[in-house]
C-alpha cells in the first residue's frame, strides 16, 4: 500500500516529506530536482518540504529580465557575502564574468550581450571552482526592454536621418543618471554587423555568418552624469562602413569598450549622423547607389517569399488568428495607428513563427476599411522580410538575430532605396506584398461558464464534470490540451450543484509545460510548473511556445503549430478558446471534438463510439464527458499545494460522487427568475439563465452572456472570405479600386488619347475568379492603323478573288475554243 502510494504521489510531481529527513540532503548543484527525501524544486516552497539549503543554492534575481544587449545589475537574493570577497558568473555554461558585491554585502551578476531572447540560466560561485548556485533570468528583444533603462535620443528622426537636406545641428541625449551609480561616465559607439565565420565554425555546421557587435570609438569620456548630453557629429573616417547600431553609457571607471559591465544601452538604430562625408555632401546619390548595391546582393541570395505564409485578407482576421499573426508594435491601431513605415494603413500585424528554412517574417498592414493593402497599390502596403524581426530559435546566427538582422536585411535598404533616394520601386520589386488567397482562418472551440462547450464544429452542450479532462487531444500531432474543473462556491459559503474551469495545462511536443490557473481573481502562468512573472514583460520567447499576458485577465499561449490558446477571466469565471489551424482536420480528440466541419459527430468517446447529439440526453452526455478524464500519468498540472494533492492528485481524475443539476427550473416563486429573464435575452440565453440559476447570481449568468457574446463576435471576425488576388491597372490607363475580396469591383480607365479594349469593370466571385477580360489601352493611331491594315486586307482578298474568277473564265474560253475546232 505504501509503495502505492508514493507511486501516486510520483505521478503528481512531487514526494511528501517530513520536515525532519530534509537535513540529509543538499540542492548544490541540483536545482529543479526532486530529491529522495527533500525536494529542490520551486514548488517545495508552497508544499514546504524544501531542502534545507534551498534558498542558499536556488535564488531568484530582482529584476528578472534584461535586454539581450546586456548591462543590467541582477541582485542575487538569498545570497550575502563579504564585501571585499568576489563572484564569479557562467551564463549558459559558457560565457564567465566577475559579479560584483555591494557594501552591504549583496550580490549581483551583470547581464552580458547575447544574441538572443528567452530564458537565460546562470550559475555563480564564489571561488571560480564551484558554480553551485544556480538561477536564470529573462533575455527580451531590445525593443521590448524596460524604457526606463534605455538611452533616449531626443528628436529621434534627426539622428536617423541627419545628413539629408535639411537634417543637421546638435544631436541629443538623455538617461536615468541613478541607473548609472558613477558620478562620471563614459559614451561610448557600438556598431553591428554580420560577416563571414571562420572556416572552423563551418566545419561544425554554423552559418556561413557570424553576428558581431563590437566597440568603435568614444563620443565622449570622464563626463559629468548630469542625464544628458549633445554633440554635432562629425563624419566617421575609420568606421563609417558601419551603418548600424547603439549607444551605450557606462561610468568611467570603466575601460573603452569593456565588455558585459554595468551600463544603459539607446535604441538600435541607422547611423546616419556618423557616416562618410560623400553621404552629407549628396545624400540622394550616396543612397542611391546603395540601393542599387542592395539589388544586385538581394538577388543572389535564397528565394525566401514561397515559404511565408498568406497574410489574412481582413484586418477583423488578421487581429482576431491570435495563434499565427500578433501585432506590430510600430503600427498599432491600439496606440493611435502610427505607421511610419507604412502611410495610408491603420494596422499591421507579423506572423509570430519565422519561415522554416531562411527564418523569414510575414508583415500584413491593413487600412482604415479593414482591407489588406498592397504595395502594388500604395508605399504602405505590406512588407515581407528576409529576416523576422523577433529573430527565431536558435536566434545566436544570422539572419535570426533578434531585431538586427531584420535592420540589415530589411530595414537598411528601405532607408537607401525609400526614404534617402528616390527609388522605392527597387525595394518594392524585392518585397512584394503577399496577398490572402491561400489563407485559411483557424477553426475555434471555447469553454465558458458552469462550463458550456462549443466544439469546433459548432456543436454546444453542457458538462458539468468534477476533475481533470482533455479538451484537446492529438497524438499524432503531440498535442495535448487538459482542463481541471471544481465545484462553484456560492456568496453564501455553500456549493453548487455546477463546476467551473479553474487552470487548463497544455504542451506540444517537446515545448515548455505552460499552465494558466486562477489565482485570488486573476490569472497565474506556470511554465514546467514554476511561476512565471510578468511584472517586467507581457511578452516571453519560451521553448516551443510564446506567452503573452497583457493583462492578470488575460493571458495567450502560441505554439510553433499556430496553435493557439486565449484564456480569459469574466468576473472571477475563466474562459478558454483553442484556436488550431486547419492542418489539425480530422486529428483532434476530446471535449472540444473531432474537427471535421462534422458537428454530429463531434459526441466521440474515447472508446471510439459516437453519441448522437441529436437524440442525447443530459445525463448522457455527462457520461461522455467524463469518459475524456486524464490519467495520473498523463497528466500535465502542477499539485504545489495540500489542497490540489488531496482534491486531485490523490483521488481520481473524475469525482465519480459529484452529481450535477442537469437543469434548472424556472420556478415562478424564485425571485431571482424575473431579472433572469430579463438580462438572458438572445444567443447564448440558455447558458445565461442555467449559470444564474445555479450560481444565484446576476453578475455570473451576464458573465456567461458576454463571454458568449464575445465567441460569435470571434466567429464572425474569422469567417472565410474568398480573394480573388490583386489586378494590375492596363498599361497606359488607371484602375479604380485596390479591394480584391468577393464582392468587390475594380473600374478601368484609359488615359486621354488612349481606347480602352477589354472590361471596364471586373467583379471578384466567391469562386475567386475575376468576371471579365484584362483591359488594355491603345492609342487613335494604332485603332485607325489596324482598320486601314483591315480595310487593306479586305482589298487585296476581294482583288484576289477577282483575278482568281477572271482565270477561271479565260480557262473555260479556252477550252471552247479547242471543242470548236475539232
Amino acid at each position: 500500500m505504501r509503495a502505492h502510494l508514493r507511486g501516486t504521489i510520483y505521478f503528481c510531481g512531487f514526494i511528501l516529506i517530513c520536515s525532519s529527513k530534509t537535513d540529509g540532503q543538499t540542492c548544490s548543484g541540483k536545482c529543479g530536482d526532486v530529491l529522495e527525501e527533500c525536494s529542490c524544486h520551486a514548488t517545495c516552497v508552497s508544499l514546504q518540504n524544501c531542502c534545507a539549503d534551498y534558498n542558499q543554492f536556488c535564488f531568484q534575481v530582482t529584476p528578472h529580465s534584461s535586454s539581450m544587449l546586456g548591462g543590467r545589475a541582477l541582485r542575487i537574493h538569498s545570497l550575502v557575502l563579504h564585501p571585499g570577497g568576489r563572484l564569479f558568473c557562467r551564463f549558459k555554461g559558457e560565457i564567465e564574468r566577475e559579479g560584483l558585491i555591494d557594501a552591504e554585502g549583496h550580490a549581483y551578476c551583470i547581464s552580458p550581450l547575447l544574441y538572443e531572447t528567452g530564458w537565460i540560466p546562470f550559475t555563480v560561485s564564489t571561488d571560480g571552482i564551484h558554480f553551485d548556485r544556480s538561477g536564470e533570468y529573462l533575455s527580451v528583444h531590445p525593443s521590448k526592454a524596460d524604457p526606463a533603462f534605455e538611452v533616449t535620443l531626443v528628436n529621434a528622426t534627426q539622428w536617423l536621418n541627419y545628413g539629408t537636406p535639411n537634417m543637421e545641428g546638435r544631436l541629443t541625449m538623455t538617461w536615468n543618471s541613478s541607473l548609472i551609480g558613477a558620478e562620471r561616465v563614459n559614451i561610448e559607439l557600438w556598431g553591428y554587423r554580420e560577416v563571414n565565420g571562420s572556416t572552423e565554425d563551418r566545419a561544425n555546421g554554423s552559418s556561413s555568418l557570424q553576428a558581431e557587435f563590437s566597440y568603435l570609438y568614444s563620443l565622449g569620456r570622464s563626463l559629468s552624469n548630469t542625464g544628458a548630453f549633445g554633440f554635432i557629429p562629425e563624419p566617421s573616417k575609420d568606421f563609417s562602413d558601419w551603418e548600424l547600431g547603439n549607444i551605450r553609457i557606462t561610468a568611467s571607471s570603466k575601460s573603452d569598450g569593456a565588455r558585459d559591465v554595468q551600463g544603459l544601452w539607446s535604441g538600435g538604430h541607422v547611423l546616419a549622423w556618423h557616416l562618410e562625408q560623400a553621404f552629407r555632401n549628396d545624400s540622394a546619390a550616396w543612397a542611391r547607389n546603395k540601393c542599387l548595391q542592395w539589388d544586385i546582393l538581394e538577388k543572389t541570395l535564397p528565394n525566401f517569399l514561397d515559404e511565408l505564409i498568406d497574410c489574412p485578407c481582413t484586418l477583423a482576421q488578421a487581429r482576431a488568428d491570435t495563434g499565427r499573426f500578433h501585432t506590430d508594435y510600430s503600427c498599432d491601431i491600439e496606440r493611435g495607428s502610427v505607421c511610419t513605415y507604412h502611410p495610408g494603413s491603420v494596422h499591421c500585424v507579423r506572423a509570430i513563427q519565422a519561415s522554416p528554412m531562411h527564418g523569414s517574417g510575414q508583415q500584413c498592414c491593413y487600412d482604415r476599411t479593414g482591407a489588406l493593402v498592397l504595395t502594388g497599390d500604395s508605399t504602405g502596403g505590406s512588407t515581407p522580410d528576409r529576416a523576422h524581426d523577433w529573430g527565431s530559435p536558435p536566434y545566436r546566427e544570422p539572419p535570426r538575430v533578434p531585431g538586427y538582422s531584420h535592420w540589415l536585411y530589411d530595414v537598411m535598404s528601405f532607408y537607401y532605396c525609400c526614404l534617402w533616394s528616390d527609388h522605392c520601386n527597387i525595394y518594392f520589386n524585392l518585397r512584394p506584398s503577399s496577398g490572402c488567397s491561400n489563407y485559411q482562418p483557424p477553426r475555434i472551440g471555447v469553454v465558458l461558464g458552469d462550463p458550456h462547450f462549443m466544439t469546433f464544429d459548432g456543436l454546444s452542450f453542457t458538462f458539468n464534470g468534477k476533475g481533470e479532462f482533455y479538451l484537446v487531444y492529438s497524438p499524432d500531432r503531440e498535442l495535448s490540451v487538459q482542463a481541471r474543473t471544481e465545484q462553484v462556491k456560492l456568496k453564501n459559503g455553500t456549493m453548487a450543484r455546477a463546476t467551473w474551469l479553474s487552470s487548463v495545462a497544455m504542451k506540444e511536443k517537446a515545448s515548455d509545460l505552460i499552465e494558466v490557473r486562477l489565482a485570488e481573481g486573476h490569472l497565474q502562468v506556470l511554465r514546467n510548473q514554476k511561476v512565471l512573472p510578468f511584472t517586467e514583460q507581457r511578452w516571453m520567447d519560451l521553448h516551443g511556445v510564446f506567452v503573452f499576458a497583457p493583462s492578470f485577465q488575460n493571458v495567450t499561449v502560441i505554439f510553433l503549430s499556430g496553435v493557439a490558446m486565449e484564456v480569459r477571466v469574466h468576473e472571477g469565471a475563466m474562459a478558454v478558446t483553442v484556436l488550431l489551424p486547419t492542418e489539425f482536420t480530422n486529428h483532434t480528440l476530446g471535449l472540444l471534438g473531432w474537427m471535421n466541419s462534422d458537428p454530429s459527430d463531434d459526441l466521440f468517446t474515447q472508446p471510439g463510439e459516437i453519441i448522437s447529439p441529436a437524440d442525447a440526453m443530459p445525463e448522457e452526455i455527462f457520461t461522455f464527458g467524463a469518459g475524456w478524464n486524464i490519467s495520473k500519468k498523463t497528466s500535465l498540472f502542477t499539485y504545489d499545494s495540500k489542497y490540489l494533492l488531496d482534491t486531485y492528485c490523490f483521488p481520481p481524475s473524475h469525482d465519480p460522487t459529484f452529481v450535477p443539476a442537469f437543469s434548472q427550473p424556472e420556478r415562478p416563486d424564485d425571485p431571482l427568475v424575473a431579472d433572469t429573464l430579463t438580462i438572458c435575452v438572445g444567443e447564448g440565453a440558455e447558458f445565461c439563465k442555467y449559470d444564474t440559476l445555479t450560481t444565484r447570481s446576476l453578475t455570473m449568468g451576464n458573465a456567461t452572456l458576454r463571454a458568449y457574446q464575445n465567441h460569435l463576435d470571434l466567429i464572425k471576425a474569422l469567417e472565410p472570405v474568398a480573394s480573388c488576388g490583386s489586378l494590375l491597372p492596363p498599361r497606359n490607363g488607371m484602375k479604380n479600386g485596390t479591394h480584391y475580396l468577393e464582392g468587390n469591383t475594380l473600374s478601368f480607365t484609359c488615359n486621354k488619347g488612349f481606347i480602352l479594349h477589354g472590361s471596364t469593370e471586373r467583379t471578384c466571385l466567391v469562386d475567386g475568379t475575376w468576371t471579365g477580360e484584362q483591359p488594355y489601352c491603345i492609342t487613335d493611331d494604332v485603332v485607325g492603323f489596324a482598320l486601314g491594315a483591315v480595310g487593306s486586307l479586305s482589298a487585296l482578298v476581294t482583288m484576289g478573288v477577282m483575278i482568281h474568277l477572271h482565270n477561271k473564265k479565260k480557262d473555260r474560253e479556252k477550252k471552247d475554243d479547242q471543242m470548236v475546232t475539232q
